[in-house]
């Protein structure tokens, strides 16, 4: 099922916003609902913001090893560290799509649950899913939030990561290394906050699968 619906997801890429109706009622006549695509989005950016933090940590600790750079060939250390950088700005695009994807299918769902409560006949079952929307609406909307936090405490950290790379670029010298150096402790810092974010946003994410997965 689900790798019918990565079909589904590429078709999406060539649509325009317009497409998004369209897209969903497809994928309920393959009975995936938009709680369970909900879902998949979710762990799709849990997962891609697991990875975002190991390479965030993965690139601090490149930095580190080339501020405590003792003689050698100066420029093979430069283009270590730029990989590194272009691997943890690519992670953080992908982090922010990820994300991207969420809302438009959760703003779906929840429209859809809210329309639909005007069709029960029955008053202590309309009152009964209308507060399951509200506290649902309610996690999400943590959920979503620490999300967005994490993935904009990124942008900071990676301008300072791309001014030093940028830095080095053209000063392959001690200058640069003493430069960066001094600079070590300060993105020492900032990425130890961004691990927290992005841990706090982790965990969020997890607790919204289950909820959405146990009133399923």
């Amino acid at each position: 099922m689900k790798q019918t619906l990565y079909c589904l997801m590429g078709l999406t890429l060539i649509c325009t916003a317009g497409c998004s109706t369209m897209y969903y009622a497809v994928s309920e006549q393959l009975g995936y609902q938009k709680r369970e695509i909900l879902v998949d989005r979710v762990v799709d950016a849990r997962d891609e913001q697991t990875q975002a933090k190991e390479q965030f940590q993965t690139t601090l600790e490149k930095f580190k090893a080339v501020a405590n750079f003792n003689g050698g060939e100066l420029e093979q250390r430069y283009n270590e560290l730029k990989a590194e950088y272009d691997r943890c700005s690519k992670q953080a695009k992908a982090v922010k799509s990820r994300i991207d994807s969420i809302e438009n299918v959760a703003n779906a769902m929840f429209d859809e649950w809210e329309n639909e409560l005007n069709q029960y006949a029955s008053d202590s079952l309309r009152k009964a899913s209308e507060q399951q929307l509200s506290a649902t609406k309610a996690r999400y909307q943590q959920m979503f939030a620490a999300m967005v936090v994490a993935e904009q405490k990124m942008q900071p950290v990676l301008a300072a990561f791309n001014d030093q790379v940028l830095f080095l670029k053209h000063n392959l010298n001690a200058r640069a290394i003493a430069s960066l150096e001094s600079s070590v402790t300060a993105m020492q810092t900032d990425v130890a906050k961004l691990i927290r974010e992005m841990e706090t946003s982790i965990d969020q994410a997890n607790r919204f699968i289950n909820d959405l997965k146990s009133n399923g």
